[in-house]
């Protein structure tokens, strides 16, 4: 198992190009289980700070190294981690007896 990073959306000022916000999802999948997370991150963008990548030349890689450097990213693997422990050996059922 490896929990995936994936950026679903980025919104930007149109002035400058600059990323404000990043919708990441952060997912797993053991067989028939699966976890998953999905949250924003936001950011102000300078473009006079050194590493500063203009909006046309960002990768996918570039912001979820953004993103991650903002979370707890270790939890958010282990949340996810204990959701498909939990679907694994669920506690509760739903259902009626006839």
């Amino acid at each position: 198992m490896a929990v995936i990073w994936t950026i679903a959306q980025l919104e930007r000022n149109t002035d400058g190009n600059g990323v404000v916000v990043a919708h990441w999802r952060a997912s797993d999948v053991d067989g028939e289980h699966s976890g998953s997370s999905y949250g924003t991150c936001g950011f102000t963008p300078d473009a006079t700070a050194d590493g500063y990548v203009a909006f046309d030349s960002l990768t996918e890689a570039d912001v979820i190294a953004w993103v991650k450097a903002d979370l707890d990213a270790d939890a958010i693997e282990e949340s996810i981690a204990a959701q498909i422990t939990a679907s694994k050996e669920p506690v509760t059922a739903a259902g009626v007896p006839w």
